[in-house]
């Protein structure tokens, strides 16, 4: 399976971001961060409140985005309103946004850290942990301090909630369907996180979460 994912991970890299960029030179859309600022309002409730938890599909702390790739945001918000992300409540929330209104919200995520820029390089992780990066090539695409990725629609990994990194990872590994309630559908990530058990799953995410992250969560006001 490894020596096959080594074989294909390259060009599913490539279809990848040549798909991301012909969405992207289609769609023509400028994220405006004032605009997002204001539009950021349906987000602060969750996304706003230090330590705050979702319970679905188990609980865990909802993501930092603020600080997260402007792009990445932007194609999570897409893959929620098609269906390709299961979760209820986003995919409620994303089903109501334009491409112009995502091209927004990541406008302003993507600037509204007060995190410095992560260091070049990252301590290393040990062997154990080290050998299932590899494994799954999680630099060729997320970077090698993993704040960097290959492509601004992958999404900065270092030092996010690693209960999320753990909930998001094994999403990847449900079978979905357009009545599902759970999972994510990614051809690459789901070959990737179907070669980890969970406890493997976990120790990434361990791992990824003590990495110094450009992310943060930044507690904003309901009152505005």
């Amino acid at each position: 399976m490894n020596q096959l994912l080594t074989t294909l991970l390259p060009r599913f890299v490539a279809m990848a971001t040549l798909a991301v960029a012909s969405i992207a030179g289609a769609q023509g859309v400028t994220g405006d961060i004032k605009a997002g600022e204001s539009k950021a309002a349906m987000c602060i409730g969750c996304h706003g409140i230090v330590g705050y938890q979702n319970v679905f599909p188990e609980v865990h702390k909802v993501p930092m985005i603020s600080g997260q790739s402007a792009k990445y945001i932007e194609a999570a918000l897409a893959a929620y309103k098609k269906g390709d992300r299961k979760h209820p409540t986003m995919r409620g929330i994303a089903g109501s946004l334009s491409e112009q209104d995502m091209a927004d919200l990541g406008a302003f995520y993507a600037q509204h850290s007060p995190a410095p820029a992560a260091p070049e390089t990252v301590v290393a992780a040990n062997d154990a942990t080290a050998a299932l990066l590899a494994k799954g090539g999680c630099v060729a695409c997320h970077g090698v301090n993993f704040n960097k990725p290959l492509d601004p629609s992958y999404p900065k990994l270092a030092g996010q909630h690693a209960d999320y990194l753990y909930v998001a990872l094994k999403a990847y590994t449900v079978e979905t369907n357009a009545n599902s309630k759970l999972g994510r559908n990614n051809a690459i990530m789901g070959g990737v996180a179907a070669q980890y058990t969970h406890a493997e799953l976990k120790q990434l995410a361990a791992y990824l979460a003590s990495l110094p992250s450009e992310m943060a969560v930044v507690p904003q006001s309901r009152f505005r």
